[in-house]
């Protein structure tokens, strides 16, 4: 068959030239390929470009909405906090009778809220309004609400629309200022008495202003809607403070309650709720966005065939001054074989056709010396690899994170917060270190005490925890994670936080060649079906049992059948979970 091919191609090209051949072949294996791949992989771009552009959006308008939120959070976290500081509420209730007292009242604000006031960028003043008679104002952060202008308003007004208001915590816009924002928050104790309001004034560039001009590229708009469908912020800022239906949204307002739309003049709308009962609505130009997509796939196409043509027209110009010197060569050949031999070729280059020209005039010179063959050009291959780049989750991002979680704690005096935060650094720190699975049972049992401890804290007092533990076992090796994973399902499917008397015993014991965890509840415990279908190796539904099965798998792959799981429950009475592995003083391998 090869031979058949090869005598066909060679029989159609007999009678063309070398330039014709070469034309022809760098058309057939180059151009012709290279212009129909091009073209394809163009069109199926564009294709897959359009197929998924919806996901794209939905995508840039999540991850949008997703920031928009976390700034409101932001501000809204620190004037809630501020508002119901159990300490601050207590001086504002109380009747001062020197002013001494009151002295001291206006040091504490001062010292506490004032570092609190710079938490965040943006805020321009931060005030707390208060009407307290007995209580004097500072004119710094302290103040009492008088007839006095506030931002275009009256202070006497606006104090008491916040104090009257059914909303907690307000966010409102200044008339004609697009510049700066306003959130309230009423100071109020236990029982809901207000006792004043917290004023901040935020600058607009600096909370929504980067997140809203020129959204998607210039390709849409975005606008951040409060709780009664006014637009707080927005790309185009003289709507701000207009209600939703007054503008040119209302016609698509009836996609608020999340759903998406594609008008017919191709923009594509969409409303997300965020913290608040408040909304970010987006309205895309997809035709301006698929016209941008559509013109960098027709670039690569243009470029492809530009440098396709290129490279034609450059092939042509070498072939050109390849066949010249060629048929050069051809006349000379034709005067020695008409016997004049003092013929010579001019040669100026130092390419193959070159090396001929020089090795004809020794030829000719020598009359009857030996033709020296021509040798041919290494070819040298270039190898070219490419090392893909894998992202790992670095573990110090998050013992830094709670770190500074824990500074600020420490900051506010929250113990019960700072002793939080340090049962999860110790829960992360060792279920975060991947490098290695194996580890001392007594690095074991302190992550267990972490997890109990963050639990205790969520379920204050339900559950007692008797450890019967031998020393002798704690500097012994055992794979890790086998005994949180039991006691989170004490807690989980278990809940023995709602049972009376609640009590987890955690026994581990050295016998003659192995070491045997015990982990003991009083829980509502399994049905007989459940036990039987985990003792199976079959997961129990809703996510029971799957933590049991990567505790038996895991044992079965470091210890093979020396290595034994053993559940034992019974519905209203609880569950023990027993394991048993062999003596390790060294880290044992798969």
């Amino acid at each position: 068959m090869r031979r058949l091919l090869e005598r066909y191609i060679i029989r159609l090209t007999r009678t063309m030239n070398l330039r014709g051949k070469i034309v022809v072949l760098y058309g057939l294996v180059v151009f012709v390929p290279t212009f129909i791949l091009g073209g394809g992989a163009g069109y199926l771009a564009l294709q897959n470009v359009r197929t998924n552009y919806m996901l794209t959006i939905d995508e840039a308008v999540r991850q949008t909405t997703q920031s928009i939120d976390f700034r409101k959070q932001s501000y809204d976290l620190l004037a809630t906090r501020t508002g119901t500081d159990g300490e601050l509420v207590s001086r504002l209730a109380r009747t001062y009778e020197n002013m001494s007292d009151q002295l001291e009242t206006v040091n504490y604000v001062n010292r506490s809220f004032q570092v609190t006031s710079q938490y965040l960028p943006g805020i321009a003043d931060f005030r707390i309004y208060h009407d307290n008679p007995t209580l004097v104002q500072d004119g710094g952060l302290l103040w009492k609400p008088t007839d006095r202008s506030l931002r275009g308003m009256n202070e006497m007004t606006w104090y008491q629309s916040v104090i009257s208001s059914p909303l907690t915590l307000q966010w409102s816009y200044i008339p004609g200022n697009t510049v700066q924002l306003i959130a309230s928050h009423r100071i109020t104790n236990a029982t809901g008495y207000v006792f004043g309001a917290i004023y901040m004034l935020l600058d607009y560039d600096s909370v929504f202003g980067k997140l809203m001009d020129h959204p998607f590229n210039g390709s849409g708009r975005l606008y951040l809607l409060d709780e009664s469908d006014r637009i707080v912020a927005a790309s185009d800022r003289t709507l701000i403070g207009q209600p939703v239906t007054a503008t040119s949204l209302s016609k698509l307002w009836k996609y608020s309650d999340g759903t998406q739309s594609v008008s017919d003049d191709g923009k594509y709308f969409a409303v997300q709720r965020i913290s608040g009962n408040w909304k970010v609505a987006a309205l895309i130009e997809m035709r301006q966005m698929e016209k941008e997509s559509a013109m960098t796939v027709y670039s690569i196409v243009a470029i492809t065939v530009f440098f396709l043509s290129l490279s034609t027209f450059l092939i042509l110009i070498v072939l050109k001054n390849v066949v010249r010197r060629i048929r050069k060569l051809g006349d000379k050949m034709s005067d020695i074989a008409e016997g004049d031999f003092e013929v010579s070729v001019w040669s100026r280059n130092s390419d193959e056709i070159g090396e001929l020209e020089v090795m004809f005039n020794q030829m000719a010179g020598r009359l009857g010396s030996l033709v020296e063959m021509l040798s041919s050009a290494k070819i040298k291959e270039k190898e070219s690899s490419f090392q893909a780049l894998q992202a790992q989750i670095n573990p110090h991002f998050i013992y830094n994170s709670l770190s500074l979680l824990q500074w600020r704690a420490l900051d506010q005096g929250d113990q019960i917060q700072v002793e939080a935060i340090q049962s999860l650094t110790t829960f992360y720190r060792f279920a975060l270190d991947n490098k290695s699975n194996v580890t001392l049972i007594k690095n074991e049992l302190e992550h267990v005490r972490a997890y109990l401890d963050i639990q205790q804290l969520r379920y204050p007092g339900n559950v007692q925890t008797d450890w019967k533990v031998n020393e002798e076992t704690l500097e012994l090796y055992s794979i890790k994670m086998i005994l949180q994973p039991i006691v989170e399902n004490a807690y989980i499917h278990g809940r023995i936080f709602t049972r009376p008397n609640a009590c987890i015993v955690i026994q581990i014991k050295k016998n003659d060649t192995t070491v045997q965890f015990q982990v003991k509840d009083n829980g509502i415990g399994m049905s007989p079906d459940t036990l039987s279908r985990i003792n199976n190796g079959e997961k129990a539904g809703s996510g029971n049992g799957f933590g049991l099965l990567n505790i038996r798998e895991r044992l079965r792959l470091y210890f093979g059948d020396a290595g034994r799981l053993i559940i034992e429950s019974a519905p209203e009475v609880g569950t023990v979970v027993t394991i048993e592995l062999p003596i390790y003083t060294e880290k044992p391998h798969i």
